[in-house]
């Protein structure tokens, strides 16, 4: 680091833009009337990922919720459960019903992950949470 008299000269660069966190959560913006539920999954602000947190919203006001977005297995029985959900089908999130489908809706279903254990009698999967992009 520089200081005044130095014997050698030299140039102080300041970096910024340094690593802020590891990318496994993300805070996003809960809508006004809107009830979210801590180990549920919810598509917010673009970001697909389980809450971290119960938080519910009146009308008129918003809040945040930290989702975990971390590329990881997850268990959760938030599926529809008229679909299979065998090993390595593909998995949707569909945000009209707010459930886990291996249907795409013809497009309007976001692609989420991939079923890693298939629904078992109580109408449970693990998934792999693939990224987001």
């Amino acid at each position: 680091m520089a200081y005044v008299g130095q014997p050698v000269p030299s140039t102080v660069h300041n970096i910024g833009g340094g690593k802020i966190s590891d990318g496994k959560t993300v805070k996003v913006t809960v809508p006004e009337n809107t009830t979210i539920e801590a180990g549920k999954f919810y598509l917010l602000d673009g970001f697909f990922g389980c809450a971290m947190q119960s938080v519910a919203t009146g009308a008129g006001e918003t809040a945040e919720v930290v989702l975990s977005i971390e590329q990881a297995e997850y268990e959760t029985d938030q599926i529809n459960t008229s679909d299979a959900f065998n090993k390595g089908d593909l998995v949707y999130f569909d945000a009209t019903n707010k459930l886990l489908t291996t249907s795409d809706g013809g497009g309007a279903n976001r692609k989420v992950g991939r079923v890693t254990v298939p629904k078992d009698a109580n109408n449970v999967i693990w998934f792999i949470l693939g990224p987001q992009v």
